[in-house]
C-alpha cells in the first residue's frame, strides 16, 4: 500500500464537510428559496446570506473565493448547536462549484442528519446539486463504470489518487457477480447512517469488468473481490487505512442491507484524514467570519469586545504612568545636577541652556586639580613656540 506525508492540518473531530457542484442555471435561486422554506418550517433555526463583497484588485487576487455564502443554524439531538457554511463558486463549465462546511458543538455523530439538508433540496425529482467536485458522478447514487476500458483506468485513477475528489468524499466500488435485477439497484446510501448519505459515490462494476478495474486499481494496492465491494483510500492514504479490512468479499445485491459494506464505509469515515484543498479555508471562514448569532452569542461578543477594550486601556495607562515616571525622575536628576553644581562653585545654567554631559562636566573638574584654580592650561601651541628659541640656541656653533 503506497503511503503518503502531508503537512496539512487534521479535519477536527467536530466537523462534517463535502464538496459538489451543482449542475442547474442558479444556484442562488434554489438555496434561497430552499432556506426560507425550511426556516418556516422549524427545520432550520436561522440561516444568514452574507452580502457580496468587492472584487479583491491586489496584486494576488484570490480565485477561490465563493461567489456567494450563506449560513444557517440547527439543533441536534435536541441541544446541540450545528453551524454550517455553504459557499457557492462562479458559474463554469460543467456547472457551479460548492463547498460545505459544518461544526457541531461536540464531536459528529453520523447518526445526525447530514448538513446538505440544511440548504439543498431533498425532495425534488432532479436534484442538480448532488454532483461530486472530483467526477462529476451522482452522490448517493449508483454510478455504472463506462464501457470503455481506457474511461474505466482513468476514472478509478482519479478516484484513488485525487486529493481534492477523495478528500472530500469517499468512493466505493462494488463488483456485480452477476447482472442484477431491481432489487439489485438499490443505492448503498440508503442503508448508510444519515451524516454518510450525501457523502458517498457509488460506483458499479459489471461482470466482466472485474479484471479492468482491478488493473486500474493495482498501483493503490487494493482490488475488488469478485462479487464484494472496497473502499478507495484515497490520497493521502489514512492513517490506519487496510485493504484487507476495508473490502468485503461478498455483497448479496437482492435489496437486503449489506451490512459489512455499511461497517467498512462507517469506519473508513471515522479515520484521522487531513483536510482537503480548500477546506482549511473554509473551516477558518466558518469560525472567524460567523456573522449569525443569537442573542446570547451577541452578549458573549459584546462582553468580548469590552475586555479586550479594557485590557487596552489598563495598557494605554500603564505606558501613561511609565512615562509620567520617567519625567519626573529626569526633572528630579536635573535638579540635583543643578544644586551640586552651585555648590561646586559653577554657575548654574540659565534656563532654556541645555546642560552640559556628566563627561564634560568631569574633565573640567580634573582639570582645576591638575592646573590650579587660577593657573590656566598651556596650549600646545605655546609649548611649541617656548621650545623653539631654546632649540635654536643649542643648534647655533660657537665664535672664534
Amino acid at each position: 500500500m503506497p503511503t503518503s506525508r502531508t503537512a496539512r492540518p487534521m479535519i477536527p473531530p467536530s466537523v462534517w464537510l463535502t464538496a459538489g457542484r451543482y449542475s442547474g442555471t442558479s444556484a442562488h435561486d434554489v438555496l434561497r428559496r430552499t432556506l426560507h422554506r425550511l426556516e418556516a418550517s422549524g427545520d432550520v433555526d436561522s440561516f444568514l446570506e452574507l452580502p457580496e463583497e468587492p472584487p479583491e484588485t491586489g496584486p494576488e487576487p484570490r480565485h477561490d473565493a465563493p461567489d456567494l455564502v450563506f449560513q444557517a443554524r440547527v439543533r441536534v439531538a435536541g441541544a446541540v448547536t450545528v453551524r454550517a457554511r455553504l459557499g457557492v463558486g462562479p458559474d463554469a463549465h460543467g456547472g457551479q462549484p460548492w463547498v460545505l462546511v459544518a461544526e457541531a458543538e461536540q464531536p459528529w455523530d453520523h447518526m445526525w442528519p447530514s448538513p446538505t439538508g440544511m440548504f439543498w433540496p431533498m425532495d425534488e425529482p432532479d436534484m442538480g446539486w448532488n454532483h461530486d467536485a472530483a467526477t462529476g458522478l451522482r452522490l448517493g447514487e449508483i454510478s455504472p463504470l463506462p464501457e470503455d476500458d481506457k474511461a474505466v483506468r482513468r476514472l478509478m485513477r482519479d478516484c484513488a489518487r485525487s486529493a481534492n475528489g477523495n478528500g472530500w468524499n469517499i468512493h466505493v466500488v462494488v463488483h456485480e457477480a452477476m447482472t442484477t435485477d431491481d432489487r439489485g439497484r438499490v443505492p448503498l446510501a440508503r442503508w448508510l447512517p444519515p451524516g454518510l448519505r450525501h457523502r458517498v459515490v457509488e460506483h458499479r462494476a459489471a461482470p466482466h469488468q472485474l479484471r479492468v478495474v482491478n488493473w486500474a486499481l493495482r498501483d493503490c494496492g487494493v482490488e475488488v473481490p469478485r462479487g464484494g465491494a472496497v473502499v478507495l483510500p484515497g490520497s493521502p492514504v489514512p492513517d490506519g487505512y487496510d485493504a484487507g479490512e476495508f473490502s468485503v468479499r461478498a455483497v448479496f445485491l437482492d435489496g437486503t442491507r449489506p451490512a459489512d459494506l455499511v461497517d467498512a464505509v462507517t469506519r473508513f469515515a471515522a479515520l484521522p484524514r487531513p483536510l482537503p484543498v480548500g477546506a482549511e479555508a473554509a473551516l477558518t471562514a466558518l469560525r472567524e467570519d460567523w456573522r449569525l448569532l443569537n442573542l446570547e452569542e451577541e452578549l458573549a461578543r459584546e462582553r468580548r469586545l469590552v475586555s479586550l477594550y479594557a485590557d487596552a486601556l489598563e495598557a494605554m495607562t500603564t505606558s501613561r504612568d511609565l512615562y509620567r515616571e520617567a519625567a519626573e525622575s529626569a526633572h528630579e536628576a536635573l535638579a540635583a545636577y543643578r544644586e551640586a553644581a552651585e555648590a561646586s562653585g559653577i554657575r548654574a545654567l540659565p534656563p532654556g541652556t541645555r546642560a552640559p554631559s556628566p563627561m564634560q562636566q568631569l574633565t573640567r573638574t580634573f582639570e582645576r586639580l591638575r592646573f590650579g584654580p587660577r593657573a590656566r592650561r598651556p596650549s600646545p601651541v605655546g609649548e611649541e613656540r617656548q621650545a623653539l628659541p631654546a632649540a635654536d640656541a643649542r643648534s647655533t656653533p660657537s665664535g672664534p
